[in-house]
């Protein structure tokens, strides 16, 4: 399995997303973590928690 090299030092691999679909200057791991963080923000919020925030907003003992 080959690896990109890293620049500037020929013979050392960089794991992660290849270079070109990198940003400029970020670990290879950045990118993997980011696309989890958006589908994790992008996901609905449960109707059972949605519910209880309700329920404690019409509590009034916010």
């Amino acid at each position: 399995m080959s690896q990109p090299e890293r620049p500037g030092q020929p013979g050392k691999k960089m794991p992660g997303l290849p270079p070109e679909l990198r940003r400029s200057g970020e670990p290879g791991w950045a990118g993997g973590l980011r696309k989890l963080y958006n589908s994790v923000v992008d996901e609905p919020l449960p109707s059972s928690f949605d519910d209880l925030l309700k329920k404690l907003d019409e509590s009034g003992d916010a």
